[in-house]
């Protein structure tokens, strides 16, 4: 009887002990300080050359990991407005912006989603392709407060969710005629 309660007991202790793991790997494990280079902090693709440049940037902080493109999160505040960042850079459908961990709590990825459905705030291309497949896009608010992340390029999204590409319509076979007997 003993013997069920020691292995039952350890079962329980390996569960334990692998979930505190799962959960540390995901919230800190392969998340670092983003590295920004000076001017050069977030880019913006413009309308006319398609060739991604920096806008203006006072404070930023950010997390990346080395491992997954797909981690990049970035807070900040420019002092650009709206309606001149819509008259010059790519805007960006379908923005959804991905979950930070807890600790970085300057970025609140349901209130940012609620912003842009709502048209509380405008997203932009910043970089397409920044990984295979991946784009970064920008959401930013009225007052100047912005948010950085990657996303699957809506062109490419079946590659990673296994959905299939839609099919082309199928032909439709030739109108027959009645036979006409005479």
């Amino acid at each position: 009887m003993n013997a069920g309660k020691f292995i039952a007991g350890g079962i329980v202790l390996i569960g334990v002990a692998a979930g505190i793991s799962m959960y540390w790997l995901q919230e800190y494990a392969y998340y670092q300080p983003a590295q920004f280079a000076s001017g050069q902090e977030i880019l913006l693709t413009p309308i006319e050359s398609g060739v991604p440049e920096p806008i203006l940037v006072d404070t930023i902080q950010g997390i990346d990991s080395a491992s997954v493109p797909m981690k990049f999160r970035a807070c900040f505040t420019t002092p650009m407005t709206l309606a001149m960042l819509t008259e010059t850079y790519v805007a960006y459908k379908g923005a959804v912006p991905l979950t930070a961990p807890s600790w970085f709590d300057c970025f609140d990825a349901n209130a940012i989603g609620e912003a842009l459905e709502e048209g509380k705030a405008l997203a932009f291309l910043s970089q397409s392709q920044i990984a295979p497949q991946i784009d970064r896009v920008v959401a930013v608010f009225p007052d100047g407060r912005a948010y950085a992340w990657h996303q699957i390029a809506p062109d490419t999204a079946n590659a990673y969710t296994g959905a299939a590409p839609a099919a082309p319509a199928a032909p439709q076979p030739p109108a027959q005629t009645p036979n006409k007997v005479e």
